[in-house]
């Protein structure tokens, strides 16, 4: 990677030396942004990212840019799926020259790009894949700021205990590096505490689900668990409701691209009394920069509330732009470094690794994949009351710490 060290010297020394000076647009680093933008990917949740990344771009130039320069956000459409992943993490090191990595909604592209950018040395912060493997390996070059699957999957499956009239759990999960370890570290959970469950598989993709929503009819559930990402989790929990089993039904956890309130309420007209899990805290509760961040993401895209991927997304680029500037280097090894050391603070709080070369996750009995992992994440589920409610203003329900009021429980 000397070569955009090189560059980083050379603009630095064209602007201390020429008379009428260098204007930053004059000279640019590249931060690649990875997203979802085609099918059979989540292509709302990677609009949103996409969203959410150039905006931080337009706020890192405006505070300076990186090290005396722009930063252009090249962005790279990954479909979801894990061979497209690696392909785009190749062209946007080789062909686009990036200096490092933002965004990723897909555990499946996670857990293929990561093994390209690290033989690349490439820092890549991914900013909402949850399989625990993708920091579990100890890769140098890999961090993340979204939450472990087990701390996501713990969120829903403790819940689900504390609603007693809850006997019986229905799981419907895709085949994925996401679904396939949340839908084991739920049934754990969940017949740990008690509770009996059963679960339903398809694939990424999934359109028609009228086979699978008989056979969860016929298993009589009290609550049902949707571990399907993007648009695949509003027709499955319409496709329920159509059938006398969606959230005005029984107890029913939808897919996260739900906090998408417009869309959701468009393809879900029937979704009132869903729960979501959401990551991070509501607007309210949001830190200066993520109340800043929100008034231009709701201009821009004109939604009522921001989504969580939107603010990971954000802060996976800013971070690593604030890294860069740290470590006065675009090297990737100045880049790690700096990272390791780092206190961002973001759209969603104070962003920190404090395990990595440093120190290792072991030293004070955490499992590996707290290996340079933001540890304060904030988990919640929310609950939808009102139909058409944006879910910045659902009811939190779990856990007490953040809570804002009482479910709705169907009985």
């Amino acid at each position: 990677m000397k070569k955009f060290g090189l560059f980083a010297s050379a603009c630095a020394f064209a602007m201390a030396v020429s008379a009428g000076g260098v204007n930053a647009a004059d000279c640019v680093h590249k931060i690649g942004g990875i997203a979802p933008l085609s099918a059979p990917g989540t292509v709302v949740g990677g609009e949103a990212m996409r969203d959410a990344m150039l905006i931080a771009e337009k706020d890192i130039n405006a505070a300076g840019g990186v090290l005396g320069c722009d930063v252009k956000i090249v962005i790279a459409d990954s479909e979801g799926l894990p061979e497209k992943a690696k392909a785009i993490m190749e062209k946007l090191i080789t062909q686009d020259g990036v200096v490092a990595v933002g965004g990723g909604y897909h555990s499946s592209v996670g857990v293929a790009a990561k093994d390209v950018a690290n033989a690349r040395k490439i820092p890549t912060v991914f900013a909402e894949t949850w399989n625990d493997t993708i920091t579990g390996d100890k890769q140098k070059y890999i961090f993340r700021i979204a939450p472990l699957s087990s701390w996501a999957s713990a969120t829903i499956w403790r819940y689900a205990l504390t609603i007693d009239s809850v006997k019986k759990v229905a799981i419907l999960t895709e085949n994925t590096d996401y679904g396939i370890p949340a839908a084991k570290e739920t049934t754990k959970g969940l017949e740990g505490g008690g509770k009996e469950v059963v679960t339903f598989s398809v694939d990424i993709g999934t359109q028609d689900y009228a086979g699978i929503i008989q056979r969860i009819k016929a298993s009589k559930p009290d609550m049902i668990i949707t571990l399907a990402t993007g648009e695949a989790g509003y027709n499955f929990t319409q496709q329920a409701a159509d059938a006398g089993i969606g959230p005005l039904d029984v107890v029913f956890v939808t897919g996260q691209v739900s906090l998408e309130s417009k869309a959701y309420w468009e393809n879900v007209p029937d979704g009132n009394r869903a729960f979501v899990q959401r990551i991070g805290l509501p607007e309210s509760g949001f830190s200066a920069r993520g109340k800043a961040f929100a008034k231009v993401y709701k201009a821009k895209t004109g939604k009522k509330a921001v989504e969580s991927y939107a603010m990971e997304a954000y802060d996976s680029v800013a971070i690593l732009a604030q890294a860069i500037n740290e470590a006065k280097s675009t090297d990737g090894d100045a880049i790690v470094k700096a990272l390791e050391s780092i206190t961002y603070n973001g759209t969603l709080g104070k962003i920190f690794f404090p395990y990595g070369t440093g120190k290792d996750p072991s030293a004070d009995g955490k499992p590996d994949s707290w290996w340079h992992q933001w540890p304060d994440v904030a988990l919640t589920m929310i609950q939808y009351q009102k139909e058409g409610e944006s879910s910045g203003n659902a009811t939190i329900v779990y856990p007490d710490v953040y809570k804002t009021g009482e479910p709705i429980i169907n009985k």
